[in-house]
């Protein structure tokens, strides 16, 4: 079985301030850490033992994984397993980045956000630099707030050609087609994140080929559909897997939408859905021309923007 999961364990703290994140500056006690460390290191010998399934994996926690050793552990261990296709997580990029040397660079990936006035910009850019001097895949975006347009142009300048810069539309922003356009021109994709997407009835990969998993296994179709499949550990979500359509009104992140089978997003990130990274990125992006939301969206109304390491 091939099978992508959504990590999201209880970690939900996070070293930057962001004014945009309701997670910024949270800190977790020590009991927290502990449960945290614990329950992403049951799933990590978990994924381990399934040697007859093809696991592709992203942690999508709250806070900022990277800085805790036990995430940096996950990545390399589960990057070495044959039956491992990805591993990949969201990050700010505030870690140090030499724990990559003991990772295999064709397995694991990194979603990196920039998060102008959290970091100095060329301490960012050195680590963008470091990971592509290691053959580390990874995209790098910025949510599309205006104050943050101009770091984002400086960005895009900078990094390599073959670097997918990816904008966030900001919640609660609407943007005219002016200020789309110009997003545009830096993220050709950034049409599909401009306006949350209509899903309800409509078929999705996730709760058959895509699942969310928490802490303590539980197991969900996907982050925002809290309705459970079962469990992880004790094997009952399997005769849950089936295709079904989605329960919600509307899909507004990136790592809900990009699932819609309505959307041709998964022949647009061939190979690199869960690090967003685009298929053949700088070459033509098919289907995101224009200002306008391609697919099924919802007028009037913005994308959503994540937590420091969230879509």
């Amino acid at each position: 079985m091939d099978l992508t999961i959504l990590y999201r364990g209880p970690l939900a703290s996070c070293d930057y301030d962001c004014p945009y994140c309701p997670f910024a500056k949270r800190r977790d006690g020590s009991a927290r850490l502990r449960a945290d460390r614990a329950a992403l290191e049951r799933f990590t010998d978990w994924a381990g033992k399934q040697t007859a399934d093809r696991l592709s994996v992203l942690f999508t926690p709250w806070g900022e994984g990277l800085v805790r050793s036990w995430y940096r552990r996950a990545l390399v261990e589960l990057s070495h397993l044959p039956h491992v296709e990805r591993v990949a997580i969201q990050t700010n990029l505030s870690c140090r980045t030499d724990w990559l040397a003991d990772a295999d660079p064709s397995t694991v990936a990194l979603w990196c956000t920039y998060h102008p006035g959290e970091t100095p910009y060329e301490r960012f850019l050195a680590k963008t630099r470091d990971l592509a001097g290691r053959g580390i895949r990874f995209s790098v975006g910025v949510v599309g707030l205006p104050g943050h347009l101009e770091h984002a142009r400086r960005l895009r300048a900078a990094l390599p050609a073959e670097v997918y810069l990816w904008v966030n539309a900001a919640e609660g922003h609407l943007y005219t087609d002016d200020e789309a356009d110009t997003w545009t021109a830096l993220d050709p994709l950034f049409p599909y994140s401009r306006r949350p997407h209509r899903s309800a009835g409509l078929p999705c990969r996730t709760g058959e080929t895509v699942v969310s998993v928490d802490g303590d296994g539980t197991v969900r179709r996907c982050h925002f559909v809290r309705a459970e499949l079962g469990n992880l550990y004790d094997g009952s979500y399997r005769a849950a897997l089936a295709p079904r359509p989605c329960p919600l009104t509307a899909c507004d992140c990136h790592i809900g939408y990009v699932h819609l089978e309505t959307l041709p997003l998964y022949d647009v990130f061939a190979g690199g859905v869960l690090e967003r990274v685009p298929a053949g990125f700088p070459g033509t992006l098919p289907g995101a021309t224009g200002a306008g939301s391609p697919g099924r969206s919802l007028p009037g109304t913005a994308g959503t923007v994540g937590t420091a390491g969230a879509p």
